[in-house]
């Protein structure tokens, strides 16, 4: 037997022509760049989504409040929206309960107390239009300045 016979059908490696290795290599440049270019397009597309919910977001509200609600006491106003200046005098706020530094203020009265902490004087920024309605800030300068000597009357609720 001649070993040549049995070699003849094995030559080593298989044989790709050019070609071939042509087309394989532009196939896979076109899938690699296709891939590429579907990546960047998603990442466009979310990109684009996430500039016109940015353009199209909200820059306020408009909030409805019950008119027919309970006025709170002016205590309760003074303690959630003034004692962190009155209570310690911050800021030159006059102590709550401190006659000698309201007396001053009280002589100006009411209305221009209530002018003062509605717009705001001197290191303290205006109280109008937060968490309380401007009958609730009233009733909460009532109360500083009855608590230093005054004798004003509470303001009542408005009638609409």
């Amino acid at each position: 037997m001649s070993t040549n016979s049995h070699d003849q059908g094995h030559t080593g490696k298989s044989k790709i022509s050019k070609s071939d290795l042509w087309l394989i290599i532009a196939a896979a440049v076109i899938i690699v760049v296709g891939y590429l270019d579907l990546s960047k397009s998603s990442t466009t597309f979310s990109n684009a989504e996430r500039d016109v919910a940015e353009r199209i977001q909200k820059v306020g509200s408009v909030q409805f409040r019950d008119g027919a609600k309970a006025l709170r006491a002016g205590e309760d106003v003074y303690k959630a929206q003034c004692s962190a200046c009155h209570a310690s005098g911050a800021a030159g706020a006059p102590k709550f309960g401190d006659t000698a530094a309201w007396a001053p203020r009280i002589k100006t009265g009411y209305a221009s107390l209530l002018n003062s902490a509605l717009k705001g004087k001197n290191a303290m920024g205006a109280q109008g239009g937060g968490d309380h309605n401007d009958t609730e800030i009233g009733r909460a300068v009532v109360y500083m300045a009855n608590a230093a000597g005054a004798k004003f009357a509470e303001p009542a609720a408005p009638t609409n």
